[in-house]
């Protein structure tokens, strides 16, 4: 859909434009060369190798801040008049006040930055690459998206875990998630860590490993159900990403993210795609008040096209 639908009066539902406002670029609908945001073939086989790619340029610090601007909905008393939209909404996941998470699902709906960040050029050609291991580029669509902040000297943890885990409403397995610091992260402020080559730490013919803590608090519970050999690779790697740099993982790839015990904030925000054919495998909710029939393909309002390869 490309036309601008109110969720309620005056408050604009952003799912319905399937391309950029040019909230991020000064207003200028631009003309992109896709192949320049391509990923080398090196990157491509290293993806496959450890399961994350890490450091990748993808936003200016003047976007972050436009992006840091809109925050003040998600963190601060003035909330946006649309907050219903939301998929989720947890001013604090784990529930512990000296270990605060703000955690939300849907925002693309409610801001134009928001927005556009879904459907950034930067992000979604390389989004097409990573989806399969031959490299053939495939058509992408919008998951859903995320924020995740931990406020300065008692920020909380995000417990280890593989997304798919959350994500099994959905099949086949062909989804892909970016995580884009809009402050630079560090071990100290927790930074997003993974795990090298733990997208094939797989159950029963390939299902994920289960979830162990729906609300992130509990760190380490994931080593309770871990093989000895999987304990004993269990090796984290700390992305330590700079301001507008992005990681790409695996859906697979087991990360997590200790408390932010530093001086300053450490915001993010998160991006979840998958290839263009996945279905819905559920009559249930796939997201809140979005319901797909089990066997049908995932599209329509809220989950658009973002790339096509056939756009190059």
């Amino acid at each position: 859909m490309d036309t601008l639908l109110d969720f309620l009066p005056g408050v604009p539902d952003y799912s319905t434009v399937h391309k950029p406002l040019g909230a991020l670029t000064d207003g200028k609908q631009t003309q992109f060369d896709w192949s320049r945001f391509k990923f080398s073939q090196d990157q491509v086989d290293k993806f496959w190798k450890d399961g994350f790619l890490l450091n990748v340029p993808v936003l200016t610090h003047k976007q972050c801040d436009l992006l840091l601007e809109d925050y003040k909905y998600f963190l601060g008393e003035e909330k946006h008049l649309g907050m219903d939209m939301l998929y989720e909404y947890h001013s604090n996941q784990s529930g512990d006040p000296d270990n605060v998470l703000m955690h939300a699902l849907g925002h693309w709906r409610l801001t134009k930055h928001f927005h556009d960040l879904a459907f950034l050029p930067e992000v979604v050609v390389r989004v097409s690459q990573l989806l399969e291991p031959s490299g053939i580029m495939s058509p992408v669509r919008f998951w859903h998206d995320q924020l995740f902040a931990k406020p300065p000297k008692h920020g909380g943890n995000v417990a280890w875990h593989q997304d798919y885990s959350y994500w099994t409403r959905t099949s086949p397995m062909c989804h892909l998630t970016v995580h884009i610091a809009l402050d630079d992260q560090t071990e100290e402020n927790g930074g997003l860590n993974y795990i090298p080559g733990s997208h094939r730490w797989t159950r029963n013919g390939g299902n994920p490993l289960p979830v162990t803590d729906f609300n992130f608090k509990d760190m380490e519970s994931i080593k309770t159900i871990l093989t000895e050999e999987e304990k004993a690779n269990f090796k984290p790697v700390c992305g330590n990403l700079k301001k507008g740099e992005a990681s790409f993982h695996h859906a697979l790839a087991v990360h997590g993210s200790y408390g932010n015990r530093s001086s300053k904030p450490r915001r993010a925000a998160v991006l979840n795609y998958f290839k263009d054919g996945v279905c819905s495998s559920t009559d249930d909710e796939l997201l809140k008040g979005i319901k797909i029939t089990k066997g049908q393909k995932m599209e329509g309002q809220f989950f658009p096209l973002v790339f096509d390869p056939e756009w190059m």
